[in-house]
């Protein structure tokens, strides 16, 4: 019977193994066709290849040699070249090639920006710099410093780029402003946990070397702000601070602190409570400058300029008064862009929204997917960095989600009917618009604010019905009013209506943000499952025909690594001052609740949980009776595992012999017989916070150093290389 039977499951196999050939032969012989009547969409794939090779390059866990992505790029694209008469051979070799270019883009990037970071605190020291940026905060100051000389630090060891917290009264600071002050310094912090957001990474590329925060107040060494003599860059940071106070000195309170983010792109002025507010509302998005906000600027330059011109009829039946509105709207967008900082979606609406007023000066229609796939590649080559931060994913998830859309349903588009009727249909395609969008955008965003931000807004649709008409109708018109007010020193009489309807759309986000389940929080989502949706997505988006519809798979596998997302069940921060378990319920608790807020915050959010947590006893039982603890070290039992937790050196001898998994914040200077897992003080300065996973008497270990391996933006500690390995990697429990 046993015989039989596996020879029956012998032939299944192979039946089922011809019929996935079969299949996957009848496809590979499908795809040539279809690429082929496909070929106007090719060019839409030029910045995913880009991106490709860039997400390569920051995928590995060691630097490849500087010559490796430019010889590729040049192998695969001279054969292409070689073989353009051979389609079956030159297209693979033109699309890897064009992977090879973004990992090339990549590597240029990063070794143009290299610049010294510190690697261990230092201070109270005195620093002199010249500010690059202030930025107001609710009740504090932020200062971005450049040229700056610290007491003690050599030249070639000083970081080209120092950003400041300064609280109390401060003298007046404007860009490009000498100051000096006495500061604690350290280095850009790491990951709060494996697989977290890389602050350090983002600083390397901004060339931000070191953080901290001041010791009293800040001396004017030269006032050079905004001068004559100051950079381009600097006279515009001091343009953009300047119109910043004139709006928050006519409007006080949060109302100005929001129309100063929509003006000028300066959020730091917000209160905590009303971002929390923007965003569980789904609101967030208003406070970006984007692509609505640019659009509503030129649009509205575009049709003004042109509606006054047209009232003259000598110019508008002699002259091309559209093109003038044109390039005046142009000029405004850019002007605009400029102010608001020149963010990653600012760039990207406003070089589409360039593309769109280029198109009408040559008589062409703008608006395509091929103005999204340029934007995105003028981005990626420039700043390709930018392709792992969310403002660029949402902002082009978006954008190409309701174009893909809106392509599918032009051909079905009827023309308006004029009268009454007419009216209130037009009214009523309006809302649909509103509500389809904020529809299309939130699925096509979802996943991105999943994996980013581990939380969806639940009453985005509701929110943004009331919200975005208030935006486009009323708040954004006023703005470019102010702004042609503010030469004659006249805004307020523009900035007060703005703030009517700033104030609506405030009341409206509270609203949303209280009702019951506004906010669904999801643990992280895996890298693989991530990158699933977005490949579904792309291909669901950028092709026209049925064959587009094989991208919902993507998306549907991605969704179903949910499922299978485990949280750590130990987390320990690189300091060793907290940690964490997981409690039977599968929420975390935390050692303490005093300190390491921004690390507690992000393995809650992580982990899918409010922010609060349950503290563990200073001594005593905890967690069902699972953790014991005492002054000197806690034991938690997990299924038939002992896990030492140990906070005191008396500990170790005796917990050394007994547990299974040992996590100290103290070093381990002798042997642990019992244990397969030994992390004490020097693993975790040396590798940073480490994640550990327990299940069916398997042990699983992974560091935030492990994970990111030995890249420029990665500052382990001096000397940290010439420690002796731990124990848990010399058994090889370590990713």
């Amino acid at each position: 019977m046993r015989g039989r039977m596996s020879v029956l499951i012998r032939r299944s196999m192979v039946n089922l193994w011809r019929l996935t050939g079969l299949w996957v032969g009848a496809g590979f012989r499908l795809i040539p066709g279809q690429l082929a009547e496909e070929r106007s969409r090719w060019v839409l794939w030029l910045p995913v290849g880009l991106g490709a090779g860039i997400g390569v390059y920051f995928a590995l866990t060691v630097e490849p040699p500087a010559w490796s992505g430019g010889l590729a790029a040049a192998v695969f694209l001279g054969a292409a070249l070689a073989l353009r008469r051979q389609p079956r051979f030159s297209i693979p070799l033109l699309a890897f090639g064009v992977i090879a270019s973004g990992f090339a883009l990549a590597q240029m990037r990063g070794a143009a920006v290299a610049s010294p970071a510190l690697r261990a605190p230092l201070g109270p020291v005195t620093v002199i710099g010249r500010t690059a940026v202030v930025e107001p905060l609710p009740s504090a100051l932020r200062l971005t410093l450049e040229d700056a000389e610290v007491a003690g630090l050599a030249a070639d060891r000083t970081p080209h780029r120092i950003r400041l917290r300064l609280s109390g009264r401060q003298p007046h600071i404007l860009p490009g402003d000498w100051i000096q002050v006495r500061a604690m310094l350290r280095p850009p912090p790491p990951p709060s946990a494996p697989g977290a957001f890389d602050f350090q990474r983002r600083a390397y590329f901004q060339r931000l070397g070191a953080v901290g925060f001041a010791f009293g107040q800040a001396r004017l060494v030269t006032a050079e702000g905004g001068g004559a003599s100051g950079s381009f860059r600097n006279r515009v940071e001091a343009v953009r601070h300047d119109l910043g106070n004139r709006i928050q000195r006519a409007l006080p309170g949060e109302t100005g602190a929001v129309a100063r983010a929509l003006m000028t792109g300066e959020r730091g002025a917000i209160p905590p409570p009303m971002l929390a507010a923007l965003r569980d509302s789904g609101l967030a998005h208003l406070l970006a400058i984007s692509g609505l906000h640019i659009g509503l600027v030129a649009g509205f330059l575009f049709v003004g300029i042109r509606g006054l011109l047209a009232l003259v009829p000598p110019l508008a039946l002699r002259y091309p008064v559209k093109k003038w509105a044109a390039v005046a709207a142009l000029l405004g967008a850019f002007a605009y862009a400029l102010i608001a900082g020149a963010t990653v979606p600012t760039q990207r609406a406003f070089l589409m929204i360039g593309l769109v007023l280029v198109a009408v000066l040559l008589d062409r229609r703008g608006i395509s997917m091929r103005t999204v796939a340029w934007a995105a590649t003028v981005i990626l080559v420039f700043r390709p960095e930018s392709l792992l931060g969310a403002s660029f994913q949402l902002s082009f998830a978006a954008v190409t989600a309701l174009i893909a859309s809106y392509e599918a349903l032009r051909a079905r588009r009827r023309p308006d009917p004029q009268g009454p009727w007419g009216l209130a249909r037009r009214v009523g395609l309006y809302l649909g618009g509103v509500a389809s969008t904020t529809v299309i955008a939130g699925m096509a965003t979802g996943p991105f604010a999943i994996y980013h931000f581990n939380r969806l807004a639940a009453y985005g649709l509701a929110a943004n019905l009331g919200a975005v008409p208030l935006t486009a109708l009323w708040i954004m018109p006023w703005a470019v009013i102010a702004f042609l007010l503010m030469p004659f020193g006249f805004e307020r009489l523009a900035l007060v209506p703005m703030a009517w309807g700033i104030e609506a759309v405030l009341a409206i986000a509270g609203a949303v943000a209280s009702w019951p389940g506004a906010v669904s929080l999801l643990p992280a989502m895996p890298t693989f499952g991530f990158l699933a949706i977005v490949a579904g997505g792309l291909w669901l988006c950028l092709w026209q025909r049925r064959w587009r519809l094989g991208g919902l798979a993507g998306l549907a596998l991605g969704f179903a690594t949910l499922a299978l997302v485990r949280p750590p069940d130990i987390l320990v921060d690189g300091q060793g001052r907290l940690l964490a378990l997981r409690a039977p319920d599968g929420s975390l608790a935390v050692s303490s609740l005093r300190v390491g807020r921004f690390d507690r915050e992000t393995w809650l959010r992580r982990s899918g949980q409010e922010a609060a947590a349950t503290a563990w006893p200073a001594s005593g039982l905890g967690l069902d009776g699972r953790l014991s603890c005492d002054p000197l070290a806690c034991i938690y039992r997990s299924n038939d595992r002992m896990i030492a937790l140990v906070r005191r050196a008396e500990a170790l001898p005796e917990d050394c012999r007994r547990a299974d998994i040992v996590v100290s914040v103290v070093p381990v200077r002798r042997a642990c017989p019992s244990a397969d897992v030994v992390i004490d003080r020097f693993d975790l300065w040396r590798n940073g916070g480490h994640a550990i996973w327990l299940k069916d008497g398997a042990v699983r270990v992974q560091s935030v150093h492990g994970r990111r391996g030995d890249r420029p933006w990665v500052l382990r500690p001096e000397g940290a290389g010439d420690r002796p390995s731990s124990s848990l990697r010399r058994k090889g429990l370590e990713d």
